[in-house]
């Protein structure tokens, strides 16, 4: 780890017009994994579950929420699979490295066949929907296919799904991306308002799967779509669809979604791949790139006060501190505050609270770090149990829940030591999307079902 000393002027997270007790986008109000408010600290498949409600098809999008309502999405197979092979995908962790868990948690147990595309899934024709569902009963409000296709290509049989971007919503409108499937507007009663289908047909790495979440703000919306060859940001307006620009990237497959900031009274769209580019929202120009994070790239960014804090956890890992207020190349300047490349997120996302960044890596060990200087609370502590995660870890009242493969969720108690404070468990689970919590409840999707957990129940 490198570090360098810096006073910190103010830059805001653009706002996404959220109520209090709203998630409107994967990472919750403020980008960050926090949420407002409390979140129950023990439950089992017998205590403190609101509802379960099970999900059709393969998705494993993370839920958005407004309201009294629930939004997510699913891509549900028609007709019988294709199951001719092309070479196989390597093992997680073998020479193409592990698949990514990218915004929304792309998981789940292998299912389907591999098409001709490569990947599970792809040749087999798909139903695309977004849902709504009552956060107080769980029950189906309404139900929208968006598209009907056949994939040219699949996804990794355990991490991928056709339904791995998380949608997000403004509470008027919800903006759901199914990546190559392309990506629609609607209302909060489920009318289609707009879609936008001409978008990249992609190739990922090794057919690991798609699964970037949109970024919005008051005007537009931007979409990522980092791949193998022809790797593209496009921008469109918010209420109509309409193309406003598109930028070709220099980049291969990453998962993480872009970032709105604001410094010095403008806005910037942070957008890592393996390397670090602020972007102008109203015309695609780079501002300042930095590098190198290094391959397969998955977290999303998080801000805090002037710095952005980007990371990998693949071939070359590296974290990085970035001063904004920067132009041009920041490579080795002072700019960057400090760096680190050990103990990264290879998938999950980080949480940034109170000046202190949670790191957690896909073996289940979890760091601590100061944000503004690096130094290390503690670093690469082990859980209780040898768990796997893809999904990213949330925050509430002082507690960081932990979604495992195992079917745990692990709750720490945030700070400067490190302290498990209980270990809930869901008989036959499968977590890789993200928890959600909202209005002191619990949302956990896994691999068959949504669940609530609320007090008291």
């Amino acid at each position: 780890m490198k570090t360098k000393a810096v006073i910190l002027p103010l830059v805001l997270i653009a706002p996404l017009f959220g109520a209090d007790d709203d998630w409107p986008r994967w990472r919750g109000p403020w980008n960050n994994g926090v949420a407002r408010g409390d979140a129950p600290l023990e439950w089992s498949d017998t205590k403190n579950v609101g509802w379960k409600v099970d999900i059709p098809g393969r998705g494993f999008s993370t839920p958005v929420l407004w309201g009294n309502k629930i939004f997510l999405t699913t891509a549900v197979p028609v007709g019988e699979p294709v199951t001719s092979a092309p070479p196989p995908q390597p093992p997680p962790g073998g020479p193409g490295g592990p698949p990514p868990g990218g915004p929304g948690g792309p998981g789940g147990p292998p299912r389907g066949g591999r098409g001709p595309g490569g990947g599970a899934g792809a040749g087999q024709e798909h139903k695309f929907i977004v849902l709504a569902l009552d956060r107080k009963t769980g029950k189906v409000l309404w139900e929208q296919t968006v598209k009907t296709a056949v994939p040219h290509e699949g996804y990794h049989g355990r991490y991928g799904s056709f339904a791995s971007n998380s949608p997000v919503t403004d509470g008027k409108y919800l903006y759901a991306s199914f990546g190559s499937r392309g990506v629609y507007c609607l209302d909060l009663n489920g009318k289609l308002i707009w879609k936008k289908e001409d978008v990249p047909q992609m190739r990922m790495r090794n057919a690991f799967g798609e699964g970037v979440a949109p970024t919005i703000d008051e005007k537009n919306i931007y979409l990522k779509y980092d791949q193998q060859q022809g790797s593209t940001l496009i921008t469109l307006d918010r209420m109509t669809g309409k193309e406003l620009w598109r930028v070709d990237r220099d980049e291969q497959s990453s998962w993480s979604a872009p970032v709105l900031v604001t410094h010095g009274g403008k806005k910037q769209l942070i957008v890592a791949g393996a390397k670090v580019r602020a972007y102008e929202p109203d015309s695609g120009k780079v501002i300042w790139e930095a590098g190198m994070l290094g391959s397969n790239q998955i977290p999303q960014p998080v801000v805090q006060n002037d710095v952005v804090i980007a990371m990998s956890g693949y071939q070359n890992p590296n974290l990085l501190a970035i001063k904004l207020g920067g132009e041009g190349d920041l490579s080795g300047t002072n700019s960057i505050l400090w760096t680190n490349q050990r103990g990264n997120s290879y998938t999950a996302s980080p949480v940034l609270h109170d000046n202190k960044i949670y790191i957690l890596t896909d073996n289940g060990q979890l760091s601590c770090f100061n944000a503004t200087t690096g130094e290390a609370y503690y670093r690469q502590q082990r859980l209780p149990k040898p768990y796997n995660f893809k999904a990213s870890p949330v925050a509430a009242n002082g507690k960081l829940y932990l979604a495992t493969e195992e079917g745990d969720v692990v709750v720490v108690k945030m700070g400067e030591q490190f302290e498990i404070l209980a270990t809930n468990t869901m008989e036959g689970q499968f977590f890789v999307s993200s928890p959600v919590i909202s209005d002191g409840e619990i949302f956990l999707r896994s691999d068959k079902s949504l669940f609530c957990i609320r007090a008291g129940k």
